[in-house]
């Protein structure tokens, strides 16, 4: 199945079994933001799709929106997780093992911005998975990490959701 299909797939899911919307938008962020799987699913597109079903009137869109900054929460946490418990190692799973300049790239920006690069990083679409693993491999402190990536979540489901809803429109109105 290549992504078209997937994502074609998904929405039409969430178009014929509507109740279903919060739980399917949580696991394609949660997807999204889990590093490594993060390559195999076109979370984006999916998103923006779900959006403009939100802007037709048939899924409210709060619902929707928390499930996808719950989703993108428990995915970054994971991802934190695996590179706190790994260390070093992390920076050899498959594909980070093939990028090493991409790796120290994102050490550097996470020790230079903490809990900011948390915050900016899922917003930047390779960095979105990657970073969150070498916060944890650099052991940010928990703390740090989760209050970045509570607020960075709910913000960036926002952000990826409410141009389909009909906040572009709403805004040409006002």
């Amino acid at each position: 199945m290549d992504f078209e299909s997937l994502r074609n797939t998904v929405i039409e899911f969430v178009r014929d079994h509507q109740a279903w919307a919060p739980v399917i938008t949580g696991i394609i962020a949660f997807c999204e933001s889990l590093v490594v799987l993060s390559l195999l699913v076109p979370a984006t597109v999916i998103l923006i799709g779900i959006g403009a079903l939100i802007g037709s009137g048939a899924i409210p869109f709060l619902p929707v929106m928390v499930g996808a900054a719950i989703g993108a929460i428990l995915g970054d946490w994971v991802s934190y997780e695996i590179g706190r418990y790994y260390k070093d190692g992390a920076k050899r799973i498959w594909p980070l093992g093939r990028y090493p300049e991409m790796v120290a790239k994102g050490e550097a920006f996470c020790q230079r911005w903490g809990a900011w690069a948390i915050f900016v990083g899922r917003f930047i679409g390779p960095a979105r998975a990657v970073v969150p693993l070498i916060a944890g491999v650099a052991l940010l402190p928990r703390l740090w990490f989760q209050l970045a990536n509570l607020s960075s979540a709910f913000l960036w489901a926002f952000v990826w959701l409410a141009p389909g809803a009909g906040l572009i429109e709403w805004l040409r109105r006002t």
